[in-house]
């Protein structure tokens, strides 16, 4: 019984095995499945010992999500070129902005997550089974995209939470993910939470995943991701009229990074 289970078993692996080799969209049907089974056992088994360790909802459990997150590039065959870690160690609370580009994300975001700091999410990803309740517990800060008002209240809340706990807010200014390579114009609520409390704002830059993950053409390979945190942006002094421009400044330095990080130089004069 046990020797016809594992040949079953050994013939399903060997058909997928065949089917990935012979048809892209089964390799990227069978390797974004695989994505999505890791994150939801790796949730399922991290929750108990964030509970266990830290009794709950902290910011503190990001360094236990880190560090079994940042074990799933191995399964993927994914690299991380790191540059600027030194520019996360400002004193006290800072605007952490990003780009957004896929699901994949998660795995770039815990490779240089600065201890201390909690992202902003959109709130959904808080019923999503067990990788919701890891998320929630650690620390993530939920805002509801489709309110203005709520996501204004939010923003006002994690202003007084920067302060009260001396931590760093993780955010995604596209507001979206985008695999095309590029932008999408920056959303200002970050810019402004910068300006309200008064706090620098730093830019990571990840180099565009198109030359191996892209799902409209049914692609996921291995490949190199390269990282750049790159100076912060003071914004001592600066007032809600300053909002544009600080905007403007942040996404126009993230453009012209991410074309050269993504081997784009060219591009960054069309970029104006």
């Amino acid at each position: 019984m046990e020797l016809g289970w594992l040949l079953w078993g050994a013939a399903l692996l060997l058909g997928l095995h065949v089917l990935t080799e012979l048809s892209a969209a089964a390799n990227f049907a069978v390797r974004l499945g695989f994505y999505y089974l890791l994150c939801v056992l790796g949730s399922a088994l991290t929750a108990p010992v964030c509970v266990l360790v830290n009794g709950g909802r902290t910011v503190k459990n990001m360094r236990i999500i880190k560090a079994v997150v940042k074990t799933f590039k191995y399964f993927f065959g994914l690299r991380f070129e790191v540059k600027g870690l030194e520019n996360f160690e400002v004193e006290g609370p800072a605007i952490i902005v990003s780009n957004h580009q896929s699901v994949l994300d998660m795995m770039g975001l815990m490779e240089v997550l600065p201890d201390d700091c909690v992202q902003v999410a959109k709130k959904e990803l808080v019923y999503a089974g067990p990788v919701g309740l890891i998320i929630y517990l650690g620390g993530v800060i939920f805002i509801n995209r489709k309110s203005t008002d709520s996501a204004k209240m939010v923003m006002a809340e994690v202003a007084k939470t920067m302060a009260a706990e001396n931590v760093k807010v993780w955010v995604y200014p596209e507001g979206t993910r985008n695999c095309t390579g590029d932008l999408l114009p920056f959303k200002k609520g970050a810019f402004h939470l910068a300006v309200q409390a008064q706090v620098p704002v730093i830019p990571v830059v990840y180099s565009s995943f198109t030359t191996f993950y892209n799902p409209k053409k049914n692609l996921f390979t291995s490949g190199k991701i390269k990282v750049e945190v790159l100076p912060p942006i003071e914004t001592k002094g600066l007032t809600s009229d300053d909002v544009s421009d600080l905007t403007d400044r942040c996404f126009h330095i993230m453009r012209e990074t991410l074309f050269k990080l993504s081997g784009r130089p060219g591009e960054v004069k069309d970029s104006s």
